[in-house]
This record gives C-alpha cells, sequence and structure tokens, in this order.
C-alpha cells in the first residue's frame, strides 16, 4: 500500500491506486476543496507536492492548468496513488468562505485519463 504524507497532518497507508483527492480528505482527514466534483474544471483540489510527483499528467489536468496559467502545483483529483508521496494541501475548505468542499468525486478519474508524460 503507497503511504501518503500530507504535511501537517501525517502520513498514511493508502489503497493503490486511490484518487489522491479522496486521499487526502478521507484518509488524511483534511479539508480539501473539490467544488468541481474532481472533475479538472475547477482547479480548487491543488496542492503542491514535496516528494514523489507524478510523472505523468491526465490531458485534462494539464489543460486546466495552463488555462489559469498555474505552475509547481498539480490537481489531485488527476492523479492516482500508486507510490509514496508527500503534499500540501494549500486549497482547504477553511477559510474558503464555501459553504461546502464541493461535490464528493467519483472513485475513477473523471474525465476519463488520456495520460501524457510530465
Amino acid at each position: 500500500m503507497p503511504k501518503l504524507t500530507v504535511e501537517g497532518y501525517g502520513t498514511f497507508e493508502v489503497a493503490a491506486d486511490k484518487r489522491l483527492v479522496l486521499a487526502i480528505e478521507q484518509d488524511a482527514k483534511v479539508d480539501i476543496l473539490h467544488a468541481c466534483g474532481g472533475n479538472a474544471r475547477c482547479t480548487t483540489c491543488r496542492v503542491e507536492f514535496i516528494d514523489g510527483e507524478p510523472a505523468r499528467h491526465t490531458a485534462a489536468e494539464k489543460e486546466r492548468l495552463t488555462a489559469r496559467g498555474l505552475a509547481g502545483v498539480r490537481l489531485s483529483c488527476q492523479i492516482l496513488c500508486d507510490h509514496d508521496m508527500t503534499v500540501r494541501a494549500i486549497s482547504r475548505m477553511e477559510g474558503s468562505g464555501r459553504p461546502d468542499p464541493g461535490g464528493t468525486p467519483p472513485e475513477s478519474i473523471t474525465p476519463p485519463p488520456e495520460w501524457i508524460a510530465g
């Protein structure tokens, strides 16, 4: 089982191939946002990698980050926990002013992933 370390929250064993956004919320108990329901549309689930950043992106993640001009962050809804990683949850419910974090993302990456290198 991969280990997920969330800065300030600890290290947790998570199910292999679990979506990172779900692992952060369910296993680490971090109030991460996912306003679009984990569909790579809003960028509210963004995280910074401290260690173990995946080398590949989904096409949807790459497009959304480029469209928003974001660098140095990744969309946790588009990443699978398939190896040990350490992240900083930078987009949290606390202080956001939002009434809720958004709809719970499904277990599978949406839209269906088209994997591309870095």
